[in-house]
């Protein structure tokens, strides 16, 4: 049965939300080397469930191992695009989607041209927007495990290919204590005030390890100023991050299921710790997927989670819901 609402989800990985029929096909076509022979085992080699993955370490292995080296490919990465973003406008209405990806994590380490990479992921896109009258947009992932000249590389093409269909950069990678979080964030507030320049949304990954307590959040936005925040749950259990973030009036990413899956969250108890906190301060969040097969979810389980358990009431819900088509860098 269609939803009744459209759906919005502003923080979606490809890497992590290609159904896996579709990823063993792409493999087998590329002549990928898996390390099982058997379609089940493979499933639940892409699949971060419950138990299996105890940590963001862990979670995003199985991305960095697998999925992002099996669409290393201009072929593969259109396909994965066009994939993803027709599936969850059929299973979920989500009529308004913003896919995250790094394209030197596709590019097999400069093997592949970069600007073939990010065609083919646009060529995709384009495609299923002609097909079922969606909006969407990419966002460039820089990482924090790269040098920064690298990362330079990835700013410059997302602002060549601005009037494409990219429409922001993220920052992403673990986080692990408050001085290397200062340390690595400060060297990359040039780079986030040269996309505010060129025009591009800005978004990072911050708050989603224990390993910090609202530090992260602190950092990224006294430094890099960003629009919005993928995750930044952690940020509930420290009062000058949660008032900065309110102050500012910065919109999280929350992803629920991907939060628990990782550890970040232990229960949904705290989940409801957390939320509460950020709707007392005036914190604006939206409810996002992270990944769809790689967390086993979509962007209705995520609501139904977070309104059925009583986290969220159906007023907070549809706050949350319409926030996300306002807070989306698409124009």
């Amino acid at each position: 049965m269609l939803p009744s609402n459209p759906y919005c989800d502003l923080h979606i990985h490809v890497g992590a939300s290609v159904a896996p029929h579709i990823m063993w096909s792409i493999a087998h076509q590329q002549g990928f080397k898996l390390p099982v022979n058997n379609y089940w085992e493979f499933v639940d080699l892409i699949t971060a469930k419950p138990g299996k993955v105890k940590s963001l370490d862990e979670y995003l292995a199985i991305l960095h191992e697998w999925t992002e080296k099996i669409q290393s490919s201009p072929a593969a990465l259109e396909r994965a695009v066009y994939e993803i973003i027709g599936k969850e406008y059929r299973s979920s209405r989500v009529e308004k989607i913003e896919l995250r990806f790094n394209p030197m994590k596709r590019n097999q380490e400069g093997k592949r041209d970069l600007d073939h990479i990010i065609h083919a992921a646009l060529r995709g896109m384009d495609r299923v927007i002609l097909e079922y009258q969606v909006e969407a947009g990419l966002i460039l992932c820089l990482a924090r495990e790269f040098p920064v000249e690298v990362n330079e590389i990835i700013l410059e093409k997302a602002i060549k290919y601005r009037d494409r269909g990219v429409v922001g950069i993220d920052l992403a990678g673990t986080e692990t204590n408050a001085i290397e979080l200062t340390d690595s964030v400060t060297k990359y507030a040039a780079l986030f005030q040269t996309a505010r320049d060129a025009g591009l949304g800005t978004t990072v990954h911050t708050g989603e390890t224990t390993a910090t307590s609202g530090e992260g959040v602190i950092a990224v936005m006294k430094h890099l100023k960003p629009d919005r925040i993928g995750h930044g749950v952690r940020a509930a259990y420290n009062e000058d991050a949660t008032k900065m973030l309110a102050d500012t009036g910065t919109v999280l990413e929350i992803c629920p299921t991907s939060n628990l899956n990782t550890r970040a969250v232990r229960h949904l108890e705290e989940f409801k710790y957390i939320l509460g906190t950020f709707q007392d301060a005036g914190v604006l969040f939206t409810i996002n997927t992270d990944g769809t097969y790689l967390c086993e979810t979509n962007i209705q389980r995520e609501y139904s989670l977070m309104t059925d358990s009583g986290i969220l009431d159906h007023e907070a819900a549809e706050r949350a819901r319409m926030l996300a088509f306002e807070a989306s860098f698409i124009p």
